[in-house]
């Protein structure tokens, strides 16, 4: 669906930049935006490569199974169906980890990983459990104490102060992560 959307707006710009006379402008556009999404994708792959090689540092040194112990009331709160020493605790207890770090790159295999395992644990197969709906609602929301991502694309547009959106993406993920908790609690309350 999401193609379909963009594929209709590039046509509409085509065809309103033909009608208008103005094709240069449109060529012109389209090669400077293949420019700029190319040399954007070089540093976002040095950025995510650093970040991910960090988190994976962070795992090999036993500091990831740390903090995993450290967020282990929080996960057990969160997640009660899940049997206590599961695995499926250190994925989603990396994920947040991840997320909570700004690294949103390293938290996707941790949190495809704990959905394969929640999958594991569910019942009824093929069908999200409250398990699921929390972790995913926890994971979208996504706490950030540094927007990396954020302070990446500043910077590679020539902002004069990349890491000035460190305090609102802080109180921002804060209050959508506090709110994402408590829907959850709500809604696993409820019978399904």
């Amino acid at each position: 669906m999401l193609n379909i959307l963009w594929g209709v707006m590039m046509l509409i710009g085509i065809i309103w930049g033909a009608f208008h006379g103005r094709m240069a402008e449109v060529t012109e556009g389209a090669l400077t935006g293949a420019k700029d999404a190319v040399s954007l994708c070089i540093t976002m792959l040095g950025v995510m490569s650093v970040w991910t090689g960090l988190l994976e540092i962070a795992k090999k040194s036993g500091l990831i199974q740390s903090m995993t112990k450290g967020l282990a009331p929080f996960v057990n709160y969160m997640f009660p169906e899940i049997p206590k020493g599961h695995p499926v605790k250190e994925d989603i207890s990396t994920n947040i980890i991840a997320n909570i770090l700004g690294l949103g790159w390293a938290a996707t295999p941790a949190g495809l990983q704990a959905m394969k395992g929640l999958e594991e644990l569910n019942p009824h197969p093929g069908t999200a459990t409250k398990s699921m709906c929390t972790f995913l609602i926890i994971n979208i929301s996504s706490l950030q104490l540094i927007p990396i991502n954020m302070i990446a694309y500043r910077s590679q547009y020539g902002s004069v102060n990349p890491a000035a959106v460190v305090g609102p993406a802080l109180v921002a993920t804060l209050i959508t992560t506090l709110v994402g908790i408590i829907f959850a609690r709500i809604m696993s309350r409820k019978e399904l």
